[in-house]
Order: structure tokens, then C-alpha cells, then sequence
């Protein structure tokens, strides 16, 4: 019989959170969630690994696929499906694959997370440059154990997002990444302290690989496509926070761009036409890349 995973024991420090009031109640759930943000955070240097590991794959026309189930699974698909309104990232740059789909997805009690062999078909067509992210915070879920073997068979990067530093998994991986969140508020409940930290882990994989691969300007979401009135006000202020134009000019940069934020701010940070600007993020990517470019050019 496998070992119980840490996620599964009893908390000694809530035993009684059924005898205490509501505000101590809240108290000691938010505590552990305190817990769940430093156990992420000691695990920076494995995420460090798993991000510049990654990174090298997608400068190779790569792409991220998660797999997970359970809360873990929605969290990967929550963070797959941000990427793209964050940084204006190819839609299919990252792809969660959840056992049974979207119903699955929406209705908990079609539960397939034991489905070996699902996980093994959804992780059938990654190619050597692309990135299989397995999210579970025991670390043995079978879904996620069949993904990582057929990433295996087709040379992808594997990566393993856990909460249990005992995980069957981790042999199963190139580069574990575990936050030792221990039990949980209420026993076996992973939607709390572990889901916490997975959010925190899986928030810190995504945008640190956008940062790296030049999808931010400063901390600006330059990756931001300005399709409606809100979102071009935005837009906007935005340029103008960056480039230090007055807001007229910084109207007309983005409406020249089409409303795209990153061609319409190396417009205005390098003083050159917007076409240009086109021309040089598709060479450089980035925009202090395609500023700095132009500079040393």
C-alpha cells in the first residue's frame, strides 16, 4: 500500500475548528494559506530550474501543455486560459488537458482522474520542444502519471507540480518543483492550503516564462490588444506610463498599431514609424529587444 501523502494527514492545529467562531474559523484557514505561500516560495529555485528549462524549449518553437485533475487540473486550466489576454500569447503556447473534458471540467462528479490511459492519449501528440507540466498535489494521480510517460516517449520536457515531497511521480520527472504544504484546515481537502500553493507555483511558471521571453515591458502587460473601449483606455494610460508621451500622441501611436500596445510603444520610445516598429519586434521579440535593436543599429 502506497505511502499516505502529507496532503492527506490530519492538521493538529485545526482540530477544533468546528468548536470556534467564525472570525477564528477564517483566522485559521488564512493562516495555513500563509503556510501554503511559503512553501512556494521555498521552493523558488526548482521553479527557477523548471521556468529556464522550459524557456529554452519554447525559444525552439515549443509549446506547454499542463496536465492535472481535481482542483489541480482546474488551476492549470485557469492559469492556461490567462496567458493569452495577459500577455497576448498565442492561444495554443499553453493548453491544459483535463480527464473527460469540458464536462469534466464543469461537473466534479465525473471524476477520471485514475484514468491512466486518458492522460497517456491526451499526451499523445507532444513533440521533443514542447513542455508537459504534470499538476497534483499528491503526486500520484494517475492521469498525470500517464501524461508524463508519454512525454517521456516523445522527449518533452516533463515537469511535476506537487505538494507531496514523497510523490510517486518524481522519478517519473526531469525537474520536480514541490511545495511541502503538509496537512490541510480540513483533512484530504486540497482545494485549500495545497491549492494555494499550486496557484502561487503555476502564477509563478507562467509569467516569469512571458517575462523572460520579452511579453512584459517593465511590469506592463504590453502583450495587451486593445479591442474595446475599456481596454483601449487602458491601453492608453498604459503607453503613456511608459513612454512618457503625452496622452494625444500615445492615442495615435495606438491607433496607427492597430491597437497592439508593443508596436505602438517601441514607436514611441524609439522615435520610429510604426511599421518599423512591426518589423523589429518580429525580428527581436520584446520591446526593449526591438528598442535596444534599433539603437545599437
Amino acid at each position: 500500500m502506497p505511502e499516505q501523502s502529507p496532503t492527506e494527514a490530519r492538521n493538529p492545529r485545526t482540530v477544533g475548528i468546528d468548536t470556534v467562531g467564525t472570525q477564528e474559523i477564517i483566522g485559521l484557514l488564512q493562516n495555513e494559506d500563509a503556510h501554503a505561500v511559503e512553501a512556494a516560495s521555498a521552493a523558488s529555485d526548482r521553479m527557477a530550474a523548471a521556468v529556464d528549462g522550459a524557456g529554452a524549449r519554447l525559444r525552439r518553437g515549443g509549446r506547454v501543455h499542463y496536465f492535472g485533475a481535481g482542483a489541480s487540473g482546474r488551476l492549470a486550466v485557469l492559469d492556461a486560459t490567462e496567458v493569452t489576454p495577459t500577455f497576448g500569447a498565442d492561444p495554443e503556447l499553453f493548453t491544459a488537458h483535463f480527464p473527460g473534458g469540458p464536462a469534466a471540467l464543469a461537473d466534479s462528479t465525473l471524476d477520471l482522474e485514475d484514468a491512466d490511459t486518458l492522460g497517456e492519449r491526451d499526451a499523445g501528440q507532444l513533440r521533443p520542444d514542447d513542455v508537459a507540466v504534470g499538476v497534483t498535489a499528491s503526486g500520484s494521480t494517475a492521469y498525470v502519471a500517464g501524461a508524463l510517460r508519454a512525454a517521456r516517449r516523445s522527449g518533452a520536457l516533463r515537469v511535476l507540480i506537487t505538494c507531496n515531497p514523497q510523490a510517486a511521480l518524481l522519478q517519473a520527472c526531469d525537474l520536480p518543483v514541490v511545495a511541502h504544504t503538509g496537512p490541510e484546515a480540513i483533512t484530504g481537502s486540497t482545494r485549500l492550503k495545497a491549492g494555494t500553493a499550486t496557484k502561487v507555483l503555476l502564477n509563478s511558471f507562467s509569467t516569469a516564462l512571458m517575462v523572460g521571453a520579452g511579453r512584459t515591458y517593465s511590469n506592463l502587460m504590453v502583450g495587451l490588444v486593445a479591442t474595446n473601449d475599456k481596454l483601449r483606455e487602458r491601453s492608453v494610460g498604459l503607453l503613456v506610463e511608459a513612454s512618457g508621451q503625452p496622452r494625444e500622441r500615445c492615442a495615435a501611436a495606438l491607433e496607427e498599431a492597430g491597437g497592439g500596445v508593443e508596436a505602438a510603444l517601441v514607436s514611441l520610445l524609439a522615435g520610429t514609424p510604426v511599421r518599423r516598429a512591426h518589423q523589429l519586434l518580429a525580428e527581436h521579440g520584446g520591446v526593449r529587444a526591438a528598442v535596444a535593436a534599433l539603437e545599437e543599429g
